[in-house]
């Protein structure tokens, strides 16, 4: 960058996506994500096909046409689509087993990468089939990012005309816990290792070690550190709970859905995003220019 490129950049606000997983896991999950685009900062959603009221959940959306959708690809939760993927899984009665489980099967080479392509491929025609418009992948429990299977989404986002691929990094020492510094280590490596197969560039991850949880408090330590001209993604997990709906209970111990919800639909959240200088943006927003993701009319 010269100069002139890099005053440039400084002049210009940050961008932030705020992009809330899990549509269709449950009725509460989508109606909190729903109700937190349309009074709150969300701007997209990422969409389980693999949801059980699928059709139904699909049907909301029409109300939100503001709302960017992409495909949250599923490997490790519920029922796959097809019959190869069922059948490939029948130690697991046909079920996805849990993302370790799938993570040891993948790198054996006991749960094949092309029937894993051929299961993506059926999860995103099935949106297609629904006229959505999928802008960008990423995928549940970040599974993509086993590198033959963060090979394989690039390869169908390629396919299917579809331009962002979630690189999902984490922050070293945001979270002491055990569990949060071993999965942290391994999201640092698997980052080192994927990175170079981006076809296109990624916005700039936050929101790991908030995952499930994220609140004013975390958002006040967040924006604040967004840069100038930069482009970036927050994961985020709003909902309502609605423990009747809910099936596992495990799900509760790390997520907890209405905080979310209170914190992305607060005044504070759009106020902290005012005062720092952040634009909100979709991925709709994002142009390629000279190798860098800018957003809308800034791109000029």
């Amino acid at each position: 960058m010269n100069k002139r490129d890099a005053m440039s950049a400084c002049a210009q606000p940050a961008c932030l996506i705020v992009n809330a997983d899990d549509y269709g896991y449950y009725d509460c999950v989508s109606r909190g994500i729903l109700h937190s685009a349309r009074h709150g900062v969300v701007t997209a959603t990422g969409i389980l096909a693999t949801g059980k009221r699928f059709d139904e959940h699909i049907t909301w959306l029409k109300d939100h046409a503001d709302l960017d959708v992409g495909l949250h690809l599923n490997m490790t939760d519920r029922e796959p689509l097809t019959r190869d993927m069922r059948n490939r899984l029948a130690r697991w009665q046909g079920r996805f087993p849990p993302k370790f489980a799938v993570a040891r099967a993948v790198m054996s080479g006991a749960l094949p990468v092309p029937d894993v392509k051929l299961e993506w491929r059926a999860q995103i025609e099935r949106c297609l089939d629904k006229g959505l418009t999928i802008r960008f992948i990423n995928s549940h429990e970040h599974i993509h990012m086993l590198p033959p299977l963060f090979r394989l989404a690039g390869e169908l986002a390629q396919e299917y005309g579809i331009n962002h691929v979630r690189l999902p990094t984490s922050d070293w020492f945001r979270n002491w816990k055990p569990g949060a510094f071993i999965r942290d280590t391994l999201m640092k490596g698997l980052v080192v290792l994927n990175q170079g197969h981006l076809v296109h560039p990624a916005p700039a991850f936050i929101g790991m070690a908030e995952s499930g949880r994220l609140s004013l408090v975390a958002l006040r330590a967040l924006l604040p550190r967004l840069k100038s001209g930069g482009v970036y993604e927050l994961m985020c997990h709003p909902g309502f709970r609605v423990d009747a709906e809910i099936d596992n209970p495990q799900l509760f111990g790390y997520h907890d859905w209405e905080g979310e919800l209170v914190a992305l639909t607060s005044p504070e959240a759009r106020t902290l995003l005012e005062s720092h200088g952040i634009r909100l943006i979709g991925y709709r927003d994002l142009e390629l220019r000279d190798g860098q993701l800018v957003a809308g009319d800034l791109a000029n």
